[in-house]
């Protein structure tokens, strides 16, 4: 029996409490807040799907409808589960069984004031308690944006949680203010030694109310946020965004620019990686190896200015296509460029293996067990070294993705050195696939008129460091009503204690590095 055929079966189990509506690209099924459990735990359970995201819709008078997304690796099929609530009613929680949507009812308690009946952890996580009053839901519809809400002080007056209390326990708290970095991050160390035996992360000092600023804009003015509030990932979202806006405005890309658009996102995908690894072997002393890798990293960055005009690609995707196409002359510098990065991190992936130093530093390290890594739902380079060949280029292909070759490399041991190979893999899979879709790049425009209208669409792409997903809603003009964006390092934070837990101190910050994430991704 297929999975659309089981679908089917456990739709009809549940009856009357759902409505199913053609939505084209989903099944698309109305629930009541009583049937949304069963239903998900079904989905995710027995049914093999993933969850994707959770978008809340504010309405007036504070009712919201919720909109939780589940896909199938399997056969690339998306549902989309949909409830509504009024004010003061509380949804039941999915995240006890559904252990992926934690942070996510997490995050809408706080920016829309929904309380999730069952939820064990409500409170002080977008919004830090010490910074925000009580009450305040900045995503609400009723919000004004332009009132001061910050209460200055009380971040004097507050103190972490503990979890230890045996004698002799402490709290060792690593951030939030970092000397190398401009990011964001507090995260406390609990042990009674030298041990860490609880962490936990503090992260979102720096929300910035993207999702809200977007509201009333044009769509052509809001991507200059989608690529800039997480830069080295610019492409990515960029491109999930435009996709979303492209299936409002029903438009047909060129198979040109989605070949480009694959050449681009990949060249993203090895400057990302090389940036990670350099940065792992730095948090080793390794320094002639961070050397390296920041060199190659460099070189990318240089060759995506000279290519597409801007070292992170910023303005180089839009809806219809691209905004500009290369020369042939570019394009074979790009294919060159490209082959020469991956030779040289080939080469420092030698030297990296046979680093006996190195390697004991990273391998049985930072642990994050197949079964743990599919609990949170984890997403990219992490999931793929913890057992999940999760890639959402395979698993729902989207745009040149559909016809492409995409080797996604796994392994399963789930430790630092499991990363660090599945970031190399990863760097020859791209190096391959651009000049495979390089040597077939077929003539025509690079761009199609699009002028997206009112609706809602959901779309995504394979970032660097996972699966992002852009759901959009333009209003009766056209505008941007409501815009919500997934991202892989909210995914991926969310589980990062489990793999600190249980080591020393001093490989802390060689198993931040290992996970290869940014803190911007979730200060939206």
């Amino acid at each position: 029996m297929s999975t659309c055929e089981d679908l089917l079966g456990t739709i009809g189990e549940h009856g009357a409490g759902i409505r199913t509506l053609d939505a084209g690209d989903r099944h698309l099924l109305e629930v009541t807040t009583q049937t949304l459990p069963k239903l998900a735990v079904d989905l995710t359970s027995r049914l093999r799907y993933e969850f994707a995201t959770l978008v809340v819709d504010p309405g007036p008078d504070c009712s919201h409808t919720i909109h939780y997304f589940f896909y199938c690796p399997a056969d690339a099929t998306l549902v989309e589960l949909v409830t509504g609530i009024k004010a003061g009613v509380s949804p039941p929680a999915i995240s006890d069984q559904v252990h992926a949507a934690d942070w996510y009812e997490r995050e809408a308690e706080d920016m829309y004031g929904i309380h999730f009946a069952g939820h064990p952890f409500l409170g002080d996580f977008v919004l830090h308690d010490t910074e925000w009053p009580e009450n305040v839901a900045p995503m609400r519809v009723d919000f004004d944006p332009g009132m001061r809400v910050q209460e200055p002080g009380l971040g004097e007056r507050w103190h972490p949680r503990r979890l230890l209390s045996e004698e002799g326990a402490l709290i060792f708290p690593v951030g939030p203010i970092w000397s190398d970095y401009a990011e964001a991050g507090l995260w406390l160390l609990e042990t009674p030694g030298e041990q860490i035996r609880q962490a936990h992360s503090r992260l979102f000092y720096k929300y910035r109310g993207v999702e809200k600023i977007a509201e009333g804009q044009s769509p052509q003015r809001a991507l200059l946020l989608a690529e800039r509030f997480s830069g080295n990932s610019a492409f990515a979202h960029a491109l999930a965004y435009c996709q979303a806006l492209e299936k409002l405005a029903g438009s047909q890309i060129p198979a040109r620019a989605e070949g480009l658009r694959v050449v681009f996102a990949e060249l993203e995908r090895i400057r990302y990686h090389a940036a990670t690894i350099a940065e792992l072997a730095g948090s080793t002393a390794l320094l002639v190896g961070k050397s390296m890798g920041q060199e190659i990293e460099e070189d990318l960055l240089r060759l995506s200015g000279a290519v597409a005009g801007h070292r992170y690609l910023f303005g180089l995707v839009v809806p219809g296509g691209l905004a500009w196409e290369p020369q042939e002359k570019a394009l074979r510098e790009l294919e060159q460029g490209v082959a020469a990065a991956g030779a040289r991190l080939g080469e420092l992936e030698q030297l990296l293996v046979h680093s006996s130093s190195f390697l004991d530093r990273i391998e049985e390290m930072g642990t994050l067990t197949p079964e743990l890594a599919a609990s949170y739902g984890v997403v990219g380079p992490i999931a793929r070294a913890s057992g999940r060949a999760l890639d959402l280029r395979r698993a729902l292909p989207y745009g040149g993705y559909a016809g492409a070759e995409c080797t996604v490399p796994c392994e399963t041991e789930g430790d630092g050195y499991a990363r660090l190979r599945v970031f190399f893999a990863e760097v020859r899979a791209s190096v391959a696939l651009i000049r495979a879709t390089l040597a077939k790049l077929p003539e025509g425009p690079s761009s199609v008129p699009c002028e997206p209208q009112s609706g809602t669409a959901l779309a995504w792409s394979e970032a660097p460091a996972g699966g992002a997903f852009h759901w959009v809603r333009l209003g009766a003009d056209a505008r941007i009503a409501r815009w919500h964006i997934g991202t892989p390092g909210f995914r991926n934070w969310h589980a990062f204690h489990r793999a600190v837990e249980g080591v020393a101190f001093q490989d802390f910050p060689i198993i931040l590095a290992s996970f290869g994430l940014t803190v911007a991704e979730n200060d939206l």
